[in-house]
């Protein structure tokens, strides 16, 4: 049985969701002691955090906090959300790599096997193929590009504007790429690795600092942009009490950390804080185009499910019945060595031999193959199972 269970911004805001975190690595834990656990793929952003369990029995999770999806319905949502169906903002490109992510720390975990290396996969292909295929991740679709938005609804035009940008993650690099066009006046990237600060800032033409320099630089800073992945936070009322009353009333911050990295207490100071929850309130211009975009990915999704539960299905039965022609064949080869020993036959006679060996076996497994097949399609654990039992016994 396939289980995902998970918290998104769909259900709680960013500070429900990081108090939540805990309490789902809690939940998670107690399945592990409980039951066994084949396979697991555990995925978290900034604004989501899922697991999905391969467990080989009914297990029921009682809970108000979190969404719990099990098989078909787990299945679909994954498919979704590669998609960009359930991001804050639809169609945005980030998830697809986040999901990859998620398969690649799986696989170095060596948590996931072959069900759901064969889901994230498929997922994986859906994600690209409905991008290839749509127009759902076009005009500016990303948690970076609605971060910008957001702050030129707040603040007004960027142009001549001093960013500093905390963090030279995955977030940092795509909302600092999202700054390009709006003619900033200088773009500031902060990192705790210097290097991966050098590096974001060479692509931005911009100017590289270390952490410990960061409150030389606050003076011209404008806009302030993190998120860090640190477990606390970063800015606080404290740090930049510092600045000018008049320089703290026109600066605006916007956190898109999770856990946050800038304290709300900054406020209290006149500075203008936002962060991902308001993103779900960004004008988007292009989503009327994009819902309609996204029947289109609905069609493939539905397409798609379909033939991966097929695939599943039949790799219920795949070592069944690899273990069934490797014993037959064994069997028939050892019969065929003996009686070609007693028998004094030509190459040609040998062959004609063979032949009715493989033509016997194959028909006395034939009905066996066919019933393990139409058991996997319909879903008939009970077959599967004995039919492993017997495998099991018989070796």
């Amino acid at each position: 049985m396939l289980v995902n269970i998970r918290i998104d911004f769909k259900i709680a805001d960013i500070e429900t969701m990081e108090k939540s975190y805990a309490k789902l690595d809690m939940i998670n834990a107690e399945l592990h002691e409980k039951l066994d656990i084949l396979e697991e793929v555990t995925l978290k952003t900034c604004n989501r955090y899922e697991i999905y369990l391969l467990i080989d029995e009914e297990v029921n999770i009682p809970t108000t906090t979190f969404i719990v999806e099990k098989n078909d319905m787990a299945i679909n949502h994954l498919l979704r959300l590669a998609s960009g169906l359930e991001s804050m903002i639809m169609g945005e490109d980030q998830i697809l790599g986040q999901i990859k992510t998620a398969r690649k720390n799986a696989i170095k975990n060596k948590t996931i096997g072959p069900k759901l290396e064969k889901v994230f996969t498929k997922a994986i292909h859906v994600g690209q193929t409905i991008r290839k295929n749509t127009h759902i991740n076009e005009g500016g679709v990303s948690v970076g590009s609605g971060a910008v938005e957001l702050i030129e609804e707040k603040y007004g035009s960027l142009k001549g504007k001093n960013v500093l940008i905390i963090g030279a993650g995955e977030m940092g690099t795509v909302v600092s790429k999202a700054l390009l066009e709006k003619e900033t006046n200088t773009i500031v990237v902060a990192n705790r690795t210097y290097d991966k600060a050098r590096q974001l800032a060479q692509e931005l033409d911009g100017e590289a600092i270390k952490f410990d320099e960061m409150n030389n630089e606050l003076v011209n800073i404008d806009i302030v942009i993190s998120s860090t992945g640190a477990p606390h936070s970063i800015i606080s009322k404290e740090r930049i009490a510092f600045l000018p009353e008049e320089h703290l009333h026109n600066m605006i911050m916007l956190d898109l950390a999770n856990p946050h990295d800038i304290e709300n207490d900054v406020q209290e100071l006149g500075v203008k804080l936002y962060n991902l929850d308001d993103l779900r309130y960004v004008t988007d211009k292009n989503k009327e185009r994009r819902n309609k975009e996204a029947i289109k990915a609905e069609t493939i999704i539905e397409d798609e499910t379909l033939l991966l539960k097929e695939s599943l299905k039949q790799m219920e039965i795949t070592p069944i019945l690899s273990s069934l022609n490797i014993e037959a064949e064994k069997i028939r080869k050892q019969e065929l060595d003996k009686t070609l020993h007693m028998l004094d036959l030509d190459k040609k006679s040998s062959k004609k031999v063979d032949y009715l060996t493989r033509s016997i076996t194959d028909k006395l497994l034939y009905n066996i193959i066919n019933n393990l097949k139409e058991a996997a399609a319909n879903n008939d654990k009970d077959t599967i199972r004995n039919a492993k039992k017997i495998l099991l016994e018989y070796n």
